[in-house]
């Protein structure tokens, strides 16, 4: 009866959150007395999972699988839980994993929790803190089901490494044509970027920039920090940055360790959706923007005279300290 975790992998490379959810359900093995099984998809390095806790890991070779497509996923996913005797299953809360939950639960007929931030309070009865209100409280949800999903909230329980390496099986879930539902023709994305979703940092910009040409300086800061970029809600309508960078309740969540904001004044909706971030940094000539409120460090100044003077620090800084 081992732990169950759903490790993403892009081009058959883990990503951070796959480590994160690895090292987690490591954490809840450890108070059960049982072992880790990781579920992987086209993966390469499998047995690097064992550096965070896995001890075996299913490694699901399917084509048709390059791409993800939830029912197929849920249903895979599924089959390996049953197979394992899985009581717990760890998953991310990425978008497609917030897609898969909801699936994987019906299939499993279990309860879930989502944006979980910690390791459960007890582990009978199964309870675990989760962020609530956008992000604005915590509370203690008991899951009472027999088999339990937990969705572990970005950057909340951080990587843990441990040792030994996990054992790979092959493992061939039981897919038929109707499973695969919506078919992805072709993917575009940009590869010399930084994602949002992967990054520690984001840089994020808004309409205090002016116009599209200003952005030089924002790709400059998030090139030396090694960080993505990002915008508000009115700068992607207006056609200034591409939709993919909208960050907010109503765009992409960031959960990254540090976001600098710079000329955003700070909507509800901008600062729900960005409040997971550890450290929030701000720069606005208005010192009665309401980010200043939300934020743990502000600058009051033209952005066009800061952010200039402070990538020449930067990059000083980045130069001494290599």
């Amino acid at each position: 009866m081992s732990v169950l975790v759903y490790t993403e992998s892009e081009n058959g490379t883990f990503k951070k959150t796959a480590l994160e959810v690895a090292s987690y359900a490591k954490g809840i093995a450890d108070m059960m007395g049982t072992s880790v099984t990781a579920v992987a998809v086209n993966a390469n390095d499998t047995a690097a999972l064992g550096s965070y806790g896995v001890d075996k890991v299913l490694n699901i070779s399917n084509d048709k699988l390059n791409s993800f497509n939830a029912s197929a996923f849920a249903k895979a996913l599924a089959q390996a839980a049953q197979a394992e005797g899985a009581k717990v299953v760890v998953l991310s809360q990425s978008a497609d994993a917030k897609y898969l939950a909801g699936l994987l639960s019906v299939q499993l007929e279990a309860g879930y929790a989502s944006n979980v931030v910690a390791l459960p309070e007890s582990a009978t009865p199964f309870k675990v803190k989760r962020t609530a209100f956008t992000n604005k409280a915590f509370n203690l949800t008991e899951i009472s089901t027999d088999v339990k999903i937990v969705g572990l909230g970005k950057n909340a329980y951080g990587l843990k490494e441990a040792s030994g390496a996990a054992a790979t099986e092959s493992f061939e879930p039981s897919l038929d044509d109707g499973d695969y539902g919506v078919q992805v023709q072709s993917i575009d994305k940009a590869t010399d970027k930084v994602s949002i979703a992967d990054a520690e940092i984001v840089v994020s910009a808004g309409r205090g920039l002016k116009g599209p040409e200003n952005w030089g300086m924002i790709e400059e800061m998030a090139d030396i920090l090694g960080a993505a970029t990002a915008c508000s809600k009115p700068v992607s309508d207006l056609g200034w940055r591409p939709h993919g960078e909208h960050v907010g309740q109503t765009g992409k969540p960031v959960a990254s360790s540090l976001y600098i904001a710079i000329g955003i004044s700070g909507a509800i909706q901008h600062l729900a959706g960005i409040n997971s971030s550890k450290v929030k940094v701000v720069i606005n000539n208005d010192p009665e923007a309401p980010f200043f409120k939300a934020a743990d460090y502000g600058i009051v100044g033209d952005a066009f005279e800061v952010v200039p003077q402070l990538n020449e620090k930067l990059k000083a800084f980045m130069a001494a300290n290599q």
